[in-house]
């Protein structure tokens, strides 16, 4: 049986066979069977694969390869195909390469249907495991498979339960980091903040030990074996003694040094440089710390993009009490980075490796290399650093598959002085609040360094030295919505090198700027380039850096729930000039801040992860409009996908990708939908392919249409508002009282067709009141609730206590309108109430509409405005009045399409009269909706649409398309028009 390295070293030698290569029809088996024999040790792989496997769905169709035995699928594609796009199929449908494999599996026996479906492009391998249907599937690439062949085992492992060796390994080191913590905070004082940073910035060197010996940064087992000669006793002063050796150039350090410290390398970086306190230490932290954190676990395998956030949520005490280890998936941050940026840079580098070999193509590849070199990238809430963390691993696997197409060549000669490595981390920067979370991003970013310098070395089979540390993650420390993020505090040191790329900086003393030059950029980066050298000046030297990239995922905080600080800081950010400033999300600092400077430097482009929030309701028009007139437009989005924290709580938070910018874009821009790839021309802020539209809060309609209302709000404190069974009971002690009780609606009751009861005194006389001596007891408890209430209107209100703060109580039926209704439903179930029934403010009410408008509510064109502009409530419709229907462009039918449309509007209510025994939740749950309810709807929504000149099955994008356009043309005369502006 192979070993381990042995499987690995086949996996290396078969990744560099492949490079470049694969063509679906003619190397498909080829690939798979050389995969299966020469990297797992399949004997006979002919008999254990199989190709071209058919399946009958409307035509013979062919699964491309299929492994019975591990129950996996594969959907192979050519050389260079995307495999997240959808391809057109002989039937017209545009399915992605899974969802291709997906329906193929649902033809198979079932017994005999995958666990695993495999998408493969012959340099990408995209796994899904159907055990988990909603994750994102796992990403194997070629060029990494002499690392991760071990990803793969799954297709010939049987017992295989999971592919993430990653994401297993990171969570045991976060564990194990929490075991450290827990054994040395009850030797710190949990009051004492400088103790508690004190802690944290012990666990940080201690892990960065851990990590060192163990990636033969240090001799292998060279920090255990150091503390292992000490006893416990001896251990505190045994860590301060190698802290500060660590921290000490190997020149400068005593000759005296016991060669057990002096053996240790100089680590440079800063990382030992702050004397700490360190505790004695006790029996149980010196097991931890030399069994279970060293010889019981390997740290070299962990994946820094993933470890930092589960490091970092394990320091801090907030996500500690929250519980579980937090971290942004590796497959969430590529749907930033990807289209962003680095889909363009894998092209050009695909183009690059598919030209003959030679001079020609080798200085086209260095000048690859030096543009990648030549980026700066900025995280402006940066956390852990796993955004910049796996951009900087990203960029230096693309640098390794251009060092090893150059290695190839035999004009490549690497010389022992000459370092390959351009791309540096000084190129990631970061802006962080928290300050462990800066020692953690700092930590990541160099863990990141080392792996990828190791990969390195085993293309060019040769050593390179990672310490000293030469290249400074720019992570800062701060506030970024008080911050200049351009700005960089050059150090202290009386000079500074200044080292020429292809970025933009200007060195400024205080704001008068001293040196000008169109090529320089700031760092000790670790490149033999020309520089310059800026002797003494004054303090206060800053840098101003132009970014080529702005990536983040900034704090989730809902304009109705960010703290007072979160308010007065973007209050700072935005000014106070700025319109609607209380409907906007806190992430709408971080887009203004990077509008602000695109705005200067236009090259700049972004993309940032936000709930789907900024996308919808009165926070587009907010925030959308004034970045538009910034020169702000969307290049890319993902539009509402769930977004999983990663952690054992799994948070689950419905977010939206945005990528903009104020420059020119090339190429086309790309919408993603699901599985889903939508070209467009231009993307409106409500993602949407269609023209810039802003939804203002509107308080009349647009249209001449009924006037829609809230319903009651009663401010009663509950005291009028009965379940039935509580009725019931008042009325026997209150016999009198039964006339004024009312079946009584909100958004749930109606929903669910199961009334509260309000208790309605508003138009009794006094005597009548006086003869009911339990009501006067309710009247009494609202009118001292109304008293102490802080707000002037309640008191006020006081006087009244019979009647409700607002009150809207139609003589006629009328239309309700669920205020929040489920997102799973193809229909808000909307419908009628007679004028007995109270509503609360939790539904809309529209007396005096007719079946027209009750037809045209109901349909599926105005479901798709509602989906495309209303809020949301977590990932529920929310149904507002201001700009949900005020704004909603009617159609302008002839006299036979309006009586088409009443007619079938009463259709849809004939059907639901069929099923008295049914609510309107079990009506419009797709799962149970009745057949001949949902042709109702068809014939309805058929009927609106021609009434909008719509096709009879027109889809969702049509029809907000189609809407838009009408919008603009029913306000083109109002000021805030984007036509006004064109």
């Amino acid at each position: 049986m192979r070993s381990e390295k042995q499987m690995a070293s086949a996996a290396a030698d078969f990744a560099n066979r492949w490079q470049g290569r694969g063509y679906e029809k003619g190397e498909s088996q080829k690939f798979w069977l050389e995969l299966l024999a020469e990297v797992f040790g399949i004997e006979n792989p002919s008999e254990f694969i199989r190709f071209e496997e058919q399946v009958k769905i409307d035509k013979t169709n062919f699964i491309d390869v299929h492994i019975p035995a591990t129950k996996v699928i594969i959907e192979q594609k050519s050389l260079g195909k995307d495999l997240r796009k959808p391809i057109t199929q002989s039937d017209r449908t545009k399915l992605t390469p899974f969802r291709q494999a997906k329906r193929y599996s649902a033809e198979l026996p079932y017994s005999q249907r995958p666990r695993w479906i495999v998408a493969c492009n012959f340099e990408e391998f995209l796994i899904y495991d159907m055990e988990r249907p909603d994750a994102e599937p796992e990403q194997v690439l070629l060029a990494d498979l002499g690392r991760d062949w071990s990803r793969l085992r799954f297709l010939v492992d049987v017992d295989a339960n999971h592919i993430s060796r990653e994401v297993e390994i990171s969570l045991r080191a976060g564990e194990i980091i929490a075991r450290i913590h827990d054994a040395l905070l009850p030797l710190y004082d949990e009051r004492d903040n400088d103790a508690l940073r004190a802690l944290n910035i012990l666990c940080v060197r201690l892990v960065f030990c851990l990590y060192c010996e163990d990636a033969g940064i240090f001799a292998r087992d060279q920090f255990h074996d150091y503390l292992a000669g000490f006893e416990t006793a001896g251990m505190r002063n045994a860590l301060r003694e190698l802290f500060e050796v660590l921290n000490t150039p190997v020149e400068q350090r005593s000759r005296f040094l016991p060669d057990r410290l002096a053996a240790f390398p100089y680590t440079n970086g800063g990382i030992f440089a702050e004397v700490i306190d360190i505790p004695p230490f006790d029996d149980n932290l010196r097991e931890v710390l030399l069994k279970n954190a060293s010889l019981d676990f390997d740290w070299s395998e962990i994946s820094p993009t993933i470890f930092g956030g589960v490091f970092e949520s394990t320091l801090n005490p907030v996500t500690r009490r929250e519980g579980g280890m937090h971290y942004t998936s590796v497959e969430n941050i590529h749907k930033v980075i990807d289209p962003l940026f680095l889909d363009e840079f894998r092209d050009r580098f695909r183009t690059l490796a598919a030209k003959p070999k030679g001079k020609a193509r080798d200085q086209a590849l260095r000048g690859l290399q030096d543009r990648l070199a030549s980026l700066t990238f900025l995280d402006p809430a940066c956390g852990s650093g796993n955004f910049l963390t796996e951009t900087y691993i990203s960029l230096r696997r693309l640098e390794n598959d251009i060092i090893r197409l150059l290695a190839q060549d035999v004009a490549y000669v690497p010389f022992e002085d000459f370092n390959p490595i351009k791309v540096s981390i000084h190129q990631m920067h970061g802006i962080e609040i928290n300050d462990f979370a800066v020692a953690v991003a700092t930590t990541a970013l160099w863990i990141s360094e080392a792996q990828m310098m190791a990969e390195t070395e085993r293309i060019i089979n040769r050593d390179i030295d990672f310490l000293p540390i030469r290249s400074y993650a720019n992570i800062r420390e701060g506030n970024a919505l008080r911050m200049d993020w351009d700005l960089i505090d050059l150090p202290d040191d009386d000079t500074v090198t200044i080292y020429a790329d292809h970025a933009y900086a200007n060195v400024i003393e205080s704001d008068k700027q001293v040196v000008s030059e169109p090529e320089l950029h700031y760092g000790n980066i670790n490149l033999i380039t020309p520089h310059l050298e800026i002797g003494t000046a004054p303090a206060h030297r800053r840098i101003r850096v132009r970014y080529d990239y702005i990536i983040s995922n900034p704090p989730f905080s809902g304009a109705r729930v960010m703290t007072a600080e979160n308010k007065a800081d973007l209050i700072h950010t935005l000014g106070r000039r700025w319109q609607n400033v209380g409907n906007l999300d806190f992430v709408a600092g971080w887009y203004v801040k990077a509008a602000r400077l695109m705005r200067e430097n236009p090259s700049t482009r972004a993309a940032m992860v936000s709930t789907n929030s900024v996308t919808q309701g009165a926070q587009v028009a907010a925030l959308w409009q004034p970045l538009a007139r910034m020169g702000v437009h969307i290049d890319f989005a993902y539009r509402t996908f769930r977004w999983d924290s990663e952690s054992m709580r799994k948070a689950h938070v419905h977010c939206v990708i945005i990528g903009f910018s104020c420059g020119k874009t090339e190429g086309g821009r790309r919408i993603f939908d699901g599985g889903q790839v939508i070209m467009a021309e231009h993307i409106n802020p409500y993602l949407m392919a269609a023209p810039d539209v802003f939804i203002p809060s509107r308080q009349k309609s647009l249209c001449q249409v009924p006037e829609i209302r809230i319903g009651n709000l009663p401010i009663d404190g509950g005291n009028y508002l009965f379940e039935r069974e509580q009725m019931e009971d008042f009325i026997k002690k209150e016999p009198a009282s039964a006339p004024y009780f009312h079946p009584w609606y909100g958004a749930v009751e109606f929903i669910n067709q199961r009334p509260r009861y309000c208790l309605w005194l508003g138009d009794c006389t006094p005597a009548q009141l006086r003869a009911m001596p339990h009501c006067m007891k309710l009247i009494e408890a609202v009118r001292n609730m109304r008293l102490q209430s802080r707000n002037p209107g309640t008191r006020k209100l006081a006087d009244r206590p019979t009647r409700f703060h607002c009150e809207n109580m139609p003589a006629s039926e009328f239309i309700v309108v669920p205020r929040v209704s489920s997102e799973r439903r193809k229909y808000i179930p909307i419908g009628y109430l007679k004028p007995d029934n109270l509503c609360s403010d939790a539904v809309h009410i529209i007396p005096d509409a007719t079946l027209y408008h009750f037809g045209v509510l109901t349909s599926s064109v105005h479901m798709a405005w509602t989906r495309v502009v209303c809020g949301r409530l977590e990932s529920r419709f929310r149904y507002s009045k201001d700009i949900v229907y005020n704004n909603f462009p009617w159609p302008e039918p002839t006299e036979a399409q309006r009586e088409r449309i009443g007619r079938t509007a009463q259709a849809i209510l004939d059907a639901r009269a069929g099923y008295p025994d049914s609510s309107l939740a079990d009506l419009y749950d797709p799962l149970t909706m009745p057949a001949d309810l949902r042709q109702a709807h068809a014939d309805n929504d058929r009927a609106v649409a021609e009434a909008y000149g719509l096709p009879s099955k027109p889809t969702d994008d049509e029809i907000v398309v189609a809407l838009f356009k009408r919008y603009l043309q029913l306000t083109r005369n109002e000021p805030n028009n984007p036509l006004q502006s064109k």
